[in-house]
């Protein structure tokens, strides 16, 4: 009779010798004294070195735009005007209705949320600190986002996520009744950790719905916009249009920057909005600071010298991204594919892959990984205040180690999950 490799259609004899058998690879795999690191989607030091020209721009004498401003010096809130038509082309909105700043858009995001809880928003009728606030959080979800509204007090709701971006018919429903929902997070092209790319329906409805909160916002996360892993692209749609198209021009706030794809702790940040959301952005950011590090984007300017430039220079990305997503995914395939146990996204670009264990195991796959050296984003830091209900999932962050690193870790990582399935399954 063939052997039954579908862990939850084994006998109990079975399970019983599937177990041992894991206990022995998960034994034989802490002995290998590991110290493995899969938890964040860093760039590799191969990835920086593709800019490491940077490092000698913009150059003695070089510090003058096109227009002939000063780099060194005090002003230019909005950014260099060249830069922003470089990426104003890669995100599709105009370069009056984009800002380029320092280099973490994530602090845009928490300028932009701060700004609207001390002061409103231009559609706002109070403060948002005025009274409680909640935001709808798609999940598996950015963790660094939600870590921003739980600081500041704001409830998260989790939605489900598919491939094509979360229900917006549910949401809709959501959004038209409750006035206290005033924000949504988005991570539109290959979504973290799913690698979900919203559809354009999808976008449709998010921009177009009845709200009850007049200022209801969609922070626009557009972190992968030119990341893709294969020939085909997804489109970057222009939801700022679509937004005043259906009448809601100050609903998008669109963030993005270069930190995966130049480096990671010195690029450029970004944010696009309406006229209005812009005016009210910057009448609030001047009072903290009187400008971004211009020279900074004036060495991007040179580097880039137009769209096609980071089109170019994504493709040298890819080259190096691109094999360590097949290898994870051929890992997981022929270690997890057999047993049933775990399903997982394979995402066409991105930094990530979401990974479903079997429910109720997540916690346990991460500490068992921990114990024989691998480090893993905690189970449950997908979703709000790190609770995922079913306990199932875990993302995987491919990009940082050396691949023989990486497949030392994946494998290691199918025994432990194989392990805690079959401590599930017999309730050990």
């Amino acid at each position: 009779m063939p052997r039954q490799t579908q862990i939850g259609l084994m006998s109990h004899a079975e399970l019983v010798s599937e177990h041992e058998t894991q206990t022995a690879n998960y034994a034989k795999l802490k002995t290998e004294k590991l110290t493995l690191d899969l938890t964040r989607g860093k760039p590799s030091p191969e990835q920086l070195d593709l800019s490491a020209d940077l490092l000698t721009l913009p150059g003695p004498g070089d510090f003058r735009d096109a227009a002939g401003t000063d780099c060194r010096n005090y002003g230019g809130q909005q950014g260099l005007p060249e830069l922003r038509a470089i990426f104003g082309e890669l995100l599709g909105i105009p370069v009056e209705n984009l800002l380029a700043g320092n280099n973490a858009s994530l602090e845009l995001m928490h300028d932009v949320i701060v700004f609207a809880m001390l002061h409103g928003t231009v559609d706002s009728p109070r403060r948002w600190v005025a009274e409680p606030i909640k935001f709808l959080c798609p999940s598996p979800g950015y963790d660094r986002h939600f870590s921003i509204t739980e600081s500041l007090g704001v409830q998260m709701i989790p939605v489900a996520i598919g491939p094509d971006g979360p229900d917006a018919h549910a949401i809709a429903d959501l959004v038209a009744n409750d006035p206290q929902i005033k924000g949504m997070w988005v991570v539109p092209n290959y979504a973290n950790p799913t690698g979900a790319v919203y559809s354009e329906d999808v976008v449709r409805e998010l921009v177009s719905m009845p709200t009850a909160a007049p200022d209801f916002r969609l922070m626009w996360d557009n972190a992968y916009a030119v990341h893709p892993l294969t020939d085909t692209a997804a489109p970057v749609l222009d939801v700022l249009g679509m937004a005043a198209a259906a009448g809601n021009p100050n609903r998008p706030f669109v963030f993005a920057s270069t930190s995966k794809i130049t480096f990671a702790g010195a690029g450029v940040s970004f944010i696009g909005g309406s006229t209005a959301n812009l005016k009210w952005y910057l009448g609030h950011a001047i009072k903290k600071s009187i400008g971004p590090d211009k020279l900074n984007q004036l060495r991007h300017v040179r580097f880039f010298r137009d769209a096609d430039g980071v089109r170019a220079h994504m493709q040298k990305h890819r080259a190096i991204l691109e094999p360590k997503f097949r290898l994870v995914l051929r890992i997981l395939e022929d270690r997890l594919g057999a047993s049933k146990v775990a399903s997982w996204t394979e995402p066409k670009g991105g930094y990530f892959i979401s990974l479903d264990v079997l429910e109720g195991t997540a916690a346990r796959v991460v500490a068992l990984a921990k114990d024989a050296g691998i480090a893993l984003t905690p189970a449950g830091a997908a979703f709000p205040y790190g609770n995922d209900p079913e306990d199932k999932n875990i993302r995987i962050a491919p990009s940082l180690p050396p691949t023989a690193e990486l497949e030392a870790a994946m494998e290691g990582l199918a025994t432990c999950v194989l392990l805690a399935a079959t401590e599930k399954l017999l309730d050990k």
